[in-house]
């Protein structure tokens, strides 16, 4: 628009009739204004520069601020996994912090236990010296378990074969179990008898079950005969029913054959 003003005036100028120095004063005000629209330009120009390169830092500080948003969320997220995995930890530690002390109470009722198993009673300890040599020689065998001590007597010490008379070596050790069992207070004795599942082949013992209760008897008898006080004493016969291993061999039908004494509290406390 200056311009086209600062040109018309120097048309009118060479047109019209006007004196040397209204000329000199248009021309100077023309300089003046061409000079201002130069001015004006420059500034415009740098204006925009200035207007670009501000955009331009925008745009990079806005690509900055995504940049650091995204670091920001990353190490939210990291920090919210560091928290969960903080937390999981605490948990599984006081988990096995509770399983600890579970084991070591477990640990302290075992030993416990173990302790009362492997405690031994007067009795035990009596029976065990009076029939050193026979548990030694592998004929008797002594165990004891929670207050009940079985004397296990195998039936080839104590009768011969199909027989429930008691034999002179199983008589001897018999004497000995009573001799302990005299001194015994508080306990019933039950004297269980035992067999294989061989047939007995009928005749004075037709199944097991008599079998197995005569011997039982006689060695009640035995017992009483040795000075072992009757009211203590019971018998029962299990014939082949209660193995204590297959009857799939010779041996173990002999393991099978056998007389267990049971000494277990009496429940009238005597």
């Amino acid at each position: 628009m200056r311009t086209r003003l600062v040109l018309a005036a120097l048309v009118a100028l060479s047109t019209g009739c006007v004196s040397q120095g209204k000329f000199n004063e248009k021309a100077l005000e023309a300089e003046g204004l061409t000079k201002n629209l130069t001015d004006e330009k420059a500034a415009r120009t740098a204006a925009e520069a200035k207007i670009k390169a501000l955009e331009e830092k925008q745009a990079a500080l806005e690509q900055e601020k995504t940049a650091l948003q995204t670091r920001l969320e990353a190490s939210e997220n990291r920090l919210t996994s560091a928290a969960a995995e903080r937390r999981a930890l605490e948990e599984k530690n006081a988990q096995l912090a509770a399983l600890n002390d579970e084991l070591g109470r477990n640990a302290k009722k075992l030993a416990q236990a173990k302790e009362e198993l492997e405690k031994k009673s007067s009795e035990y300890e009596n029976l065990a010296q009076s029939l050193k040599q026979e548990i030694s020689d592998g004929k008797i065998e002594l165990s004891e378990m929670k207050g009940r001590m079985t004397v296990q007597l195998k039936d080839k010490i104590l009768f011969a074969s199909g027989s429930a008379r008691v034999g002179k070596e199983g008589q001897e050790a018999l004497v000995k179990i009573a001799d302990a069992l005299k001194t015994v207070q508080g306990r019933i004795v039950r004297v269980e008898g035992h067999t294989d599942d061989v047939p007995t082949g009928g005749g004075q013992f037709p199944t097991n079950w008599e079998l197995s209760l005569a011997r039982a008897m006689a060695v009640v008898r035995s017992l009483q005969d040795s000075g072992v006080d009757p009211t203590m004493l019971s018998a029962a016969g299990y014939g082949q029913y209660q193995p204590l291993v297959p009857n799939d061999s010779p041996e173990h039908k002999s393991q099978n054959r056998r007389i267990e004494i049971v000494l277990a509290p009496s429940l009238g406390g005597r």
